[in-house]
């Protein structure tokens, strides 16, 4: 099998030279820079970087939520960037979704919240919906809060909630969007602890973005890192301040003390 076709069964998502900009007052800004790169299955991957430089623009294109300027966002062999609404729609069933903030609505419960997808998405009975909740509740370590509203929880079991309700669907691919922003170092770590040990019973694809370096790194497979719309991919942190660039092997230095 040569290198190309095997990178793509074993890919989940490619981006194939990809651009993009966005118009600002004085210029275009242009946030990626022919950026190609490819996220491994039933792995995780984590997006770092500074702010502004691009983190959530990557998140938002593999949604579709965005086109490219030009290139491929490729998800298994589909490009979301030139498909029409119901295909992308289609396509957005295989993913989860942990938003910065949770996304809960105040006004339904743990349990609702949780259901929603289901509900919205599915054709199960309420019995059948009762089931799979109950079972993700006990998953997460959220059995007995079913019945409490958002207002009524920690920043901790706010992010379980999130988590619960983005695999309810299944998801072959997560994405998490700041995942602990908010959180004390004790609950971030908590939370990582989920985090791994959810992906390593589910197997789903993780991606997740976020500015929490160098702790976030402890979860990858893979890092990716994101500047002024270059970007450099490394099997593991151990690898960034061997790179060749003086720009990265500074990052390195200043962040993570390598």
């Amino acid at each position: 099998m040569n290198t190309d076709i095997r990178e793509h069964h074993e890919s989940a998502i490619r981006f194939v030279d990809v651009c993009k900009s966005f118009d600002t007052r004085s210029k275009r800004h242009r946030v990626l820079e022919h950026a190609s790169f490819s996220i491994p299955k039933g792995k995780t991957t984590v997006i770092a970087g500074g702010s502004g430089q691009g983190k959530s623009v990557i998140l938002k294109l593999i949604l579709g939520l965005l086109r490219p300027d030009s290139g491929q966002v490729l998800v298994g062999n589909q490009d979301v960037g030139t498909m029409r609404y119901k295909a992308l729609q289609e396509v957005r069933m295989l993913f989860g979704v942990l938003f910065q903030g949770g996304a809960l609505f105040d006004s339904l419960t743990v349990f609702e919240n949780i259901a929603l997808p289901l509900r919205e998405r599915t054709k199960l009975t309420d019995d059948e919906i009762y089931t799979k909740v109950a079972a993700t509740l006990e998953q997460l370590e959220l059995a007995g809060h079913e019945d409490k509203y958002p207002a009524q929880l920690s920043g901790g079991m706010k992010k379980r909630v999130g988590l619960a309700r983005a695999l309810q669907l299944d998801p072959k691919i997560v994405l998490f969007d700041e995942p602990t922003t908010g959180l004390d170092p004790v609950m971030t770590k908590e939370i990582y602890e989920l985090f791994t040990t959810t992906q390593q019973h589910l197997g789903y694809t993780a991606v997740i973005v976020s500015h929490d370096i160098p702790q976030i790194f402890t979860l990858a497979d893979q890092i990716i890192l994101v500047n002024k719309g270059e970007l450099d991919v490394f099997a593991d942190a151990t690898q960034i301040s061997c790179s060749s660039k003086p720009e990265i092997r500074e990052f390195a230095r200043m962040v993570m003390g390598q």
